[in-house]
C-alpha cells in the first residue's frame, strides 16, 4: 500500500514528526499496527541497514532514521501490546568489562529492534556475572557481545565460560563483534555468531531464531 511506502520512505529520510504522522494516518484508514510497523518501519529500517552494510549511507544516518523509527512505535505500541503481537526473539546486548566504547553496540541494538525483536540493553564495562543474571532475569535467546579493545575482547571467553559453568550454555546463542573481533577469535573462545557489521548481526540473529 502506498501509505506504507511513504512510512518507509519518511523513515529512511529520518523525518520523525512525519514518520508519527504516516503511522497515525495509516492506522486510521484501517491497517493494523503489525501492518505498519513491518510494512512501513520495519522496511525502511531494512533499507537503512542495507545501505549502511554497503557504506552508502553513514551512523548519523542511521540514528536519525532510529529515532523516526522510534517516533512511530510511540504510536503503535499500545496497539501492539493490546493485539499481543510478540517480538521475534529477546536479546540481551552490553559492552564487555573493561570496555566503555558504545557506539557499535548502540548500532547493532537499532538494526536489531529494527527486525522487530527485543532488545535489553546492560550498558558497557559489564562482568560476565552481570550478562548470567540478566540473561535469566529477562528469559534472554541471544546474547550479543561487544568490545572496541584488543585488550578486551579476551574477557568474551569469560561469558562464554560463565554460561559454561552455570550449565545454561545451551539455552543461549551468543555473538560477539567489534574492531577487534573475528571469525577465528569467534570460534577460539566457543561464542555461536560473529557479525563483522551491525547489519549483519541483525540479519544473523534472525536466522538464529529461525534454526
Amino acid at each position: 500500500m502506498e501509505i506504507l511506502s511513504l512510512i518507509s520512505e519518511a523513515l529512511q529520510k529520518g523525518q520523525a514528526p512525519l514518520t508519527k504522522e504516516l503511522c497515525q494516518k495509516a492506522l486510521d484508514e484501517g491497517l493494523n499496527a503489525k501492518e505498519v510497523l513491518e510494512g512501513g518501519l520495519m522496511d525502511g529500517m531494512g533499507i537503512i541497514g542495507a545501505k549502511f552494510k554497503n557504506n552508502e549511507v553513514f551512523v548519523p544516518e542511521v540514528l536519525i532514521a532510529a529515532r523516526a523509527m522510534n517516533a512511530g512505535i510511540v504510536i503503535l505500541k499500545p496497539l501492539m501490546i493490546d493485539a499481543g503481537v510478540k517480538p521475534v526473539g529477546k536479546v540481551l546486548i552490553g559492552t564487555v568489562k573493561g570496555d566503555l566504547h558504545d557506539i557499535g553496540k548502540n548500532l547493532v541494538k537499532i538494526m536489531m529492534e529494527g527486525k522487530g525483536f527485543e532488545l535489553v540493553d546492560i550498558g558497557t564495562d559489564i562482568s560476565a556475572e552481570k550478562y548470567l543474571e540478566a540473561a535469566k532475569t529477562e528469559n534472554i535467546d541471544i546474547i550479543c557481545c561487544s568490545a572496541l579493545l584488543t585488550t578486551t575482547m579476551t574477557y568474551m571467553k569469560d561469558i562464554v565460560n560463565a554460561f559454561e559453568e552455570d550449565g545454561s550454555r545451551d539455552n543461549v546463542t551468543i555473538m560477539v563483534g567489534g574492531a577487534p573481533v573475528t571469525q577465528n577469535f569467534c570460534d577460539t573462545i566457543g561464542a555461536d555468531i560473529y557479525s563483522p557489521d551491525a547489519a549483519s548481526a541483525a540479519d544473523a540473529a534472525i536466522e538464529a531464531q529461525a534454526s
